[in-house]
Formats: structure tokens, sequence, C-alpha cells
């Protein structure tokens, strides 16, 4: 067998290349002219006596395909091979190509990164922040050691948990380039996937301002505090803020610049930072055994339970730095007896402290109650009030509490030095195995940082001091980090390698938050973003990268770390708790896909993180908490409404899928009850000669009907053969769907191809929906140009769906004049008049009442007309319906029309030649032919009336010849003429002539009344029960005089159930 390997970027034209390296192209014969003229070709050979042996095979020629799957050769003809699309799979590359490559088609390096180098170090330096560093001591002193070891433990197995997840997600199929946005956007579905993207890309902007505040601060604080420009902040942590934020905007420009320069200073950069983190944490650990027994070099001054600022005297001499701070003397005065001092101050002794005490201290004790106190009052190593409360305004130089503090504040602050478990997920592209990688890095990284932070925090709560540790700033100690002062061999180490560190991870968010909106804007789930994933002439996201420092400036004017990190807490806490939301979903719903290769999950395990992400963020703060559902809620209702659709097979659909199935099962439990009847609609579309709906304003008013609401379908019958008419078939349905998008119908489409319409459309009815949801109403369009048709199928359709729709049950509504409805962006006003002729279940009540919710019939009344009979009390029945109404809650005028009105106490002879001449009338109109509808009696002789009632329909009346096109307009008049006095000598059909003469005195009555309404809706009356053609033309002749004269028109014919109540 010769090797092979494949070039090209389709599985369907391969390239195999033998030992000699010769290209040999393996074709498949997509094109089927292509394919034909082999055959002929081959076809050719054996007719023109070719080598080759017309019958006879030689099989050693032929391939082992050939040989033994010869029975599948036409398919193999046209489809790849199996071993060709396997080693095709096989050989997929992850990575996705930058858009900075000058050779596209130049050969990309194989990823190769392993676990330590792709996944484990670069979890370790992002979860490993400015956070560890500045306020991991002064959490440690505020919450005590018992409660932080809490909070810490709390904050780790949130993160653990959503590890957990991540693996499970991260090990089922490959990952492409894209990372986190991309396992959560597929899992969840382009909606959650798009707010969740946009809500990890804020975290990591505000990340990156989190981290260049953090690197002010240390620069300010505890490196060069020569630097700052509004005085000295100790006094006023206002000064110390407002530093923060001018020096924060200029790094942050600085910073903007390199990263828009390009990836290889931040790529190189990182591993400088990496180092310094993992040095760092080293010099730590080292330091706190090296000064096991503390350290005399660093001193706090403590006026009695108070912790002061460092001054170099910390007595109460008189003249000394303290007493200056504390006593004034008057100017009269000159002895320092009759200076006037504090009260604290005169009422308490100065001791000295030493700062870092040392493991074998036993400080560890002294270190287990918390301190959780309000902004403003001083810090003390006491729970007296007298002692921490300032008692006046002026607090000297006592340290001050900065901000209040309680347990929820703390796990705000302290959660983002968790965070960063993503960042070798982010780079599953340049994983040489991201599904071994990616599990064993991440949990390996997540685990090794919880017990670095567990057992430090516990290591601090034996070294140092309370004092020093709830004194952010070190002003006790001379401005020096209390993490730097235990370091060895220097505290530099520290100062300069956090420092470094907070840099790298501000370059890092300012380079990986650009790539995520581009990510996000390239994907197109919000149209408004597309403008981000434009690539600059270096392939760097310029657009998205001045975005991202617009969003970071905004952040850094906030200028307190302790206010960024609850925020960006929030966003994070969001992204995990999908995270774990996507695998409890896969895992509870089995879908086929989900296959993860890592083992070790349950869903269990992913509900409690979830449940931990959502109560850390209402712990933390519960408004910050609910604007991030809520900005996720408005992203993901955007990208429903107005973004693009996506199928990315995820879980949601899964989620929606198994709901569907048990709703439907539950609606199956039995018919719904009238209160909770709704039109559920089948809309039946007649196509044009291009398979386009001939009426598209039938889902017009479908929209209007349903407002948005329940089961809408559209349906076209195609008449032929399926085999055949495949291609229509789609083409139509593709139309139609078309055609319901632009009308914002919310539904489904399909076709049926069929022999017969008729049957296609008795099919329909019968399948169309599943279970409980199946249609219970029918929209038909009206024939218009049924008298016109030569062919008596234009009315027999109508005429047999009309039945079909009766039969199973369902209402139907024939919208007349279909072209005259208001559009949908359009409104009306004016009255919607109902003519209830006969009881239909309260349909004719319920239809106006759910047009009316539509903003087009917002502004329209209702009128109710019905027909009152001789022997009825019309004054009765108009109070009954209006206490009928009043019950069933709708607001409508009524009107009661008596019968007398109409005139039917009429002699069916002397009114033939009137009935006969208007049903004429009616057709000459608009130069039509003269009426189809002929009375006569059944039978030759006898005097009396002869049933059933017969019609006769004249084949040269129903399509006229060429000789009679050719003739003029006065011949076809005395035609007629003599036609219909040749109809006066037959003796009329009594039952016709009622219907007749009812539909025109009723339509009399219905134009004078309702010439200017907007709609009139009116019972459709039954189709005849004998199905013979006399009978269904005379239907539809009674149809169109019943409506003659009105301009909108529906007729209305109820399914044979209650559909209102008057009950609640």
């Amino acid at each position: 067998m010769r090797p092979f390997t494949i070039s090209g970027s389709s599985v369907f034209g391969f390239k195999l290349l033998n030992e000699e390296e010769e290209e040999v192209e393996a074709e498949f014969f997509w094109d089927e002219k292509l394919r034909e003229q082999r055959i002929r070709e081959a076809t050719n050979k054996l007719k023109n006596g070719s080598d080759e042996k017309p019958i006879m095979v030689d099989m050693k020629e032929m391939s082992g395909y050939e040989r033994n799957l010869y029975l599948y050769s036409e398919e193999m003809g046209e489809r790849p091979r199996i071993s060709m699309m396997i080693n095709s799979l096989a050989n997929y590359n992850a990575t996705i190509p930058s858009a900075s490559e000058a050779d596209p088609k130049a050969p990309r390096q194989r990823a190769a990164l392993g676990t330590l180098m792709g996944v484990y170090l670069p979890c370790i330096q992002n979860i490993f922040g400015v956070i560890l560093f500045i306020r991991m001591p002064w959490i440690v002193g505020t919450a005590g050691a018992i409660l932080s070891f809490t909070l810490v433990l709390m904050c780790c197995c949130t993160t653990f948990l959503t590890g957990i997840s991540l693996s499970a997600i991260a090990t089922n199929g490959v990952v492409p380039a894209g990372g986190s946005y991309f396992m959560i956007s597929r899992s969840l579905g382009p909606e959650f996937g798009g707010a969740v993207g946009i809500l990890f890309y804020i975290g990591t902007t505000v990340a990156g301002a989190m981290y260049i505040i953090g690197a002010v601060e240390i620069l300010l604080t505890y490196i060069s505090p020569i630097l700052s420009i509004f005085g000295d902040f100790t006094k006023d942590p206002n000064i110390m803020y407002n530093n923060f934020r001018v020096y924060g905007t200029i790094l942050l420009l600085i910073m903007t610049f390199i990263v828009s320069i390009g990836v290889a200073f931040v790529s190189k950069f990182a591993a400088i930072a990496l180092a310094c983190v993992i040095f760092s944490i080293a010099a730590i650990l080292i330091g706190i055994f090296v000064n096991i027994n503390g350290k005399d070099d660093m001193l706090m001054c403590v006026l009695g339970h108070r912790l002061l600022s460092y001054v170099k005297n910390c007595t109460k001499e008189p003249g000394g730095d303290l007493w200056n701070i504390y006593c004034r003397m008057d100017n009269d005065t000159t002895s320092y007896e009759d200076a006037v001092c504090d009260d604290y101050f005169a009422s308490h002794n100065v001791s000295i402290h030493r700062s870092i005490v040392g493991l074998a201290s036993g400080a560890f004790v002294d270190n287990i109650p918390s301190y959780f106190w309000e902004q403003g009052q001083i810090i003390a190593d006491s729970q007296n009030p007298d002692d921490y409360e300032a008692l006046n305004k002026n607090t000297y130089n006592q340290v001050i509490i900065d901000i209040s503090t309680s347990f929820t504040v703390l796990v705000g602050i302290f959660f983002p030095s968790v965070t960063g478990i993503m960042a070798g997920s982010n780079r599953s592209g340049d994983l040489a195995d991201a599904q071994k990688s990616i599990p064993i890095g991440t949990l390996g990284a997540i685990s090794t940082t919880s017990i670095v932070y567990l057992s430090y925090l516990l290591f601090f709560a034996g070294t140092y001091d309370s004092l020093l540790m709830r004194d952010k700033f070190g002003q006790s100690v001379d401005g020096k980090l209390a993490i730097a002062s235990i370091a060895w061999p220097n505290e530099w180490v520290i100062l300069i390698g956090s420092l470094l560190s907070t840099i790298g991870a501000g370059l890092q968010s300012l380079t990986g938050a650009p790539r995520l909106m581009q990510a996000i804007a390239s994907d197109n789930l919000i149209p408004c973003l597309s403008f981000f994933a434009v690539s600059s002439a270096r392939g760097e996201p310029l657009r998205a990268l001045i975005l991202t420092a617009g969003i970071c400036q905004i952040a850094i004017l906030i200028g307190n770390l302790d206010y960024i990190a609850p925020i960006l807490s929030m966003f994070f806490l969001m992204c995990y708790g999908f995270v774990n939301l996507a695998c409890a979903l896969q895992t509870l719903l089995r879908t086929p896909n989900w296959r993860p290769r890592f083992k070790f999950y349950h869903w269990s395990l992913s509900f409690i993180g979830l449940a931990l992400c959502i109560t850390i963020m209402f712990m933390t703060s519960w408004y910050f908490a609910l604007v991030a559902m809520g900005l996720a809620g408005v992203i993901y209702k955007y990208i429903e409404f107005r973004g693009a659709e996506k199928e990315w097979g995820d879980g949601i659909r899964g989620l929606a899928l198994s709901a569907a199935r048990f709703s439907l099962l539950r609606l199956e439990e039995g018919p719904p009850h009238t209160k909770n009847w709704r039109p559920q609609v089948l809309v039946l579309s007649k196509l044009n000669k291009d398979l386009a709906p001939k009426y598209p304003k039938l889902f017009t008013f479908a929209s209007q009907l349903k407002a948005g609401k329940g089961l809408t379908i559209g349906v076209s019958v195609i008449e032929g053969e399926f085999t055949k008419c495949y291609g229509e078939a789609q083409a139509a349905r593709q139309t139609l769907r078309k055609c319901m998008e632009e009308e914002k119908v919310k539904g489904f489409v399909d076709t049926m191809v069929a022999n017969n319409i008729v049957e296609g459309i008795s099919h329909v009815i019968q399948t169309c929906g599943l279970g409980g949801m199946k249609p219970n109403t029918v929209i038909l369009g009206w024939p218009y140009g049924w008298r016109h048709s030569p062919d008596e199928r234009s009315w027999k359709v109508f005429l047999e769906t009309v039945r079909n729709v009766s039969a199973a049950k369902m209402a139907l509504l024939v919208p007349k004049g279909i072209n005259f409805y208001p559009e949908s962006s359009s409104k009306v006003s004016g009255t919607i008049d109902i003519w209830w002729i006969v009881h239909d279940g309260g349909l004719l009540m319920l239809l106006p009442f759910l047009l009316r919710q539509h903003k087009v019939w917002k502004n329209c009344k209702m009128r109710i007309f019905t027909v009152a009979q001789l022997e009825d009390n019309s004054i009765q029945m108009k109070k009954d319906l209006k206490t009928f109404l009043y019950h069933l809650r709708i607001d409508a005028e009524v009107d009661v029309v008596e019968m007398s009105e109409l005139g039917m106490d009429i002699n069916i002879e002397d009114k033939l030649p009137l009935v006969q001449a208007i049903v004429d009338h009616h057709h000459q109109h608009g130069d039509h032919s003269a009426s189809k509808v002929r009375f006569k009696e059944e039978g030759g002789g006898g005097g009396g009336y002869q049933a059933p009632p017969e019609v006769i329909i004249d084949p040269a009346e129903d399509e006229p010849k060429e000789e009679e096109v050719a003739s003029t307009t006065e011949e076809k008049k005395s035609s007629n003429n003599e036609n219909f006095k040749k109809l006066l000598t037959l003796k009329p059909d009594e039952a016709n002539v009622r219907r007749m003469h009812t539909a025109v005195k009723l339509n009399e009555v219905i134009v004078n009344k309702s010439h200017n309404s907007q709609l009139v809706i009116i019972n459709l009356p039954g189709p005849p029960k004998i199905p013979r053609p006399e009978n269904e033309s005379n239907y539809m002749e009674f149809l169109e005089v019943l409506t003659e004269g009105l301009e909108r028109v529906l007729m209305v014919r109820g399914g044979g159930r209650e559909v209102i109540t008057i009950y609640s």
C-alpha cells in the first residue's frame, strides 16, 4: 500500500503522494456531468474493441474497494473513501492561522507545547497576582486566621470545581484556538456564549486596570513615595488615589503602545514575569523560616492600644516627635507642663512592638480574632470602642481604616487572586495534546496555588503582628510592604518581582482582551461589534485594543484597588458559573456528543460550583451581582432578536429539546381547557410560478392574530412526485421561511409533495404538528379566480379543504380581500364588526380580541351584530348579549338585526327573476361571464318541488371557445338574455333561491351597517354535504354574493368546541 499525505483545505479533493513523490489527484465525482462523461468513455472503449475485456474483469487489476465493496461502487464514485476521511480528521490542525501571515500556504510549525509549559506555568503566572503581594496579609489580619482560611478555601473550592467542569468541556472534542470563549459559546449556544464572552472580555479588561493600579501602588507607596505629585498621601488617602489615577493613566498609555506594536515583546516579557512570580513565592517561604524567631529591625509605635504612623522617637518625652503632634502650647506658655495635650495621649503610655514576631512566638492564637471595623475608625489591638473609635475629628498620626470591612467585602477583594484558571485553555491551539494537558495542567495549577494560599495565610497569621497586617499601606513601619519585609534575602526581591509580575499580568490582559473581542466580533453574534473584527496591517486587533484601553481607563479612574476587585470578581464569577452550568447541562441531558475524555466529573459537582459562584456574587455585592446578571440578560436578548443565528449544537438546544419533549408529553394527557385554548395556526399558502407565496399577507394576518405568541406553521403543497420535485420543495421551503421572517412570524415552515393537491392538503391537515402542539386553526386563502378558471380544481381544492378542516374539528379562517389587509407596520382605527349568525364556540368573539392585542388593530373598537328570528325578543336578546360580553370581559357595542329586516317572507317564483338578475349582474361586473348558477327542478315533469336541488353547469359557459372569444359584446348579451328567458320558464329550486336571497339581503344589511368598518368577521356557511359540482359551484356563488362590496372580510368556521368562557 502506498503511503499518502493530504494537502489542500477540502476533504473532497486530496492529493496522493507516492514513493517517487509524484502527485496523483484523487477525484470524487461530485459533478454528475463529469461522471456521465467518464461512463460514456468507458462504454466507447468497450464498443471499439479495446484491450479491456467487455465482460470478464481481471480481479487483480481492481483495487480492494472495487473487489470487496462493489455493492457500493456508485456511492464510492460520489463520496470520499473512509480511509481518506479518517486520515483527514486525524490530521486536523486545531490552530487558527494568524491574520498577519504573509503566506497562508506556508507550513505552520506544529504545536508542541506540553502540560508544564503550555498549561501549568501560564496558569500559575495568571493566578498568582497583585492581591497576594499587597493585600494577603491585610486580609488575614482583618478577618483573622480562621475566617481568612474559610474565605480562601471557599474561593479555591469554587475555582477547583470550575476547573473540573472546564476539564470536562475542554476534553469533549478538539478545541480550536479561542479557548474559554469557544468552549462556553459552543456549549451554551450563541446567546449565552455571546453574553458570557462579553462579560469575560470586560472582566479581563478590568483585570488589566487592577494590575495597573497595583503596579502604581507598589511603585509609589513602597518603592518611591517621592514621586507623589499631590503631596503627602499618608495624611489623606484621597491624595494617594489621585496619584494612582494619574500614574495609572500614564502606565496604561505606555502599555497600550507596547501591545499595539506586537505581541513579541509581551511574550518575551511573560517569561520574565513568570520567573519573578516563582522566585518571589520561594523568597517569601524561605524568609518565613529564616525569621522564625522574628526580626528586630522593623518596630511599630503603639499609643495605648492604637497604632501610630512611623516616628523616629517613639516616646512621650516633652518636645519629642509624639509630644509635638499631640500637645500644643499657647503663645504665653513657656513650660511644657502647661501645654494642652490630647486626652488619649495623656492617659495612655507609648509602647514599641515588633512587627515580625516569627512562627516561634505563638502569635497565631492572637491573630485568630477578626476585626471587621468601619471606615474612619482607628487600628487598635483592643475590642474596646474607646480605643478604636475616633472621639474627635483630629486623629493626629494614628493609622485610620480607609474602607469598611466585612467577610463579604474581603471575599470580593480576594477572589481575583484565584482567577486565571483559563490561561491554559486559552492556549489550546498551541498544545501538543490539549485533551491531556488542559485537565492535568489546570487542576494541578489550581491545587498548587490553593495550597500556597492556604499555607501562606497560616504562616502569615503566625509570623506577623496583627497591627502590622491590618496596616494596609505600612504607614506604621515607614511605608514598608509587610510581605516584602520578611522575604529572603532582601525586600527588593519582592518589590521588584511583584512590580514586574504585575506589569506583565497587565500586558497579558491588554493583549488577550482585544483578541477576545475580535473573536466575538468575528462570530457576528452582535452586529454592532463587527467594527472591531478588523485587524491592522500587522494582524493586530488595533480597534479592539483602543476599545479595551478606553474601558480600562474608566476602571483606572476609580483609583482604589479595593473597589475595582469586587467589580472584577463579578464578571469572572459569571463566567465560571456558566462553565459549571454548561458541564451540568451536558451531563444531565446525556447528549450523544458529550463524551469527554476527562472522566472525573459529575453534574452535582458542577451544580455545587455554580451555587458557589452565585453565592459569592451576592455575598460580595448584591447590587453588582444584579447589574452583572442584568447586563448578561440584555446581551442575551440582543443576540436573540438582533444578532446572527448560529447553530453550534450547544447544550441549551438540548435543554430546549428535553423541555419540549416533557411539555409535549404533558400536553398529550388531554385536550386543553377552554381557558387555555389559543389559535395554533396552520397557514396553507399557495405558490406562484417562482415558488413564492402568492399571498404573503396571509402570514402578515397570522402574525397580527398571534401577536408573537403560540404556534404558527406555514405549509405549501406542490403537485408532482417527491423524487422529482425534491429540489422545488426545498426552494419553496426557503421562500416560505424568508416570507415568514420578513413578516416577523415566529414559527415553522414545511412543504408537501403529492400527486394531488387535495390529497396533499388532507395529509398536511392530518399529520401536521406533534402531540399536543398540533394546529387547531387553519388560515386558507380565498380562490379569487375560480370563476375564470376552466379547471374546476380552482374551487374544488377550496371546497375539499373546507370539508377536511371541518372533519378534523379544526377552526377555519378565510380572509377575503387579503391584499387590502393592513401591514404590520401600519395602524388602523375604526371598528371591527362581528356578524354573529350562528354559534361557533365563541371563536368570533375571541378573534377580534386577539387582533386588538396587536398594535395594528389596537385602536379599533368592536361591534357585534346578531340576527334575531321572528319569534325572538330582540330587546331581551340585546340585553342578554351585553351581559354575556360583560362576563366575557370584552368591550363591544351590540346591535340586533331583526329577521324581518331581511325580508325573508318571499314567494319563491316571484323572486326568481330578481335573484337571477342579481346573480348575473354580480358576474357581469368587471366584464365577467354570466353566472354558473341556474335554478331548475330535478326531473321532467310534475308540479311539486323535487329534491335534491341541482345546478346545471354548461361547459361552454365555463370556458368560452375561440369563436366566442372573437364575437362581439352584443352577441354575448343577446345570448345571455336568451338563456335568462329560457330560465324563467323553469320551475325554481326553492332551497337554492332561499340561499341566494338570504345572501343578497344579508349582504345589503352588512354593507349598510359595516361599509366603513376596518374588518368584517362573519360565519362561513357550511359546504354542501353532497359533493356534486353543481352544489359546489352554487356554494361559491353564495359566498361571493354574501361578501360583495366589502373590502376586508374574514369568514370563520368553528372547530366544534368552545374556545371562550366566562369563568376565571
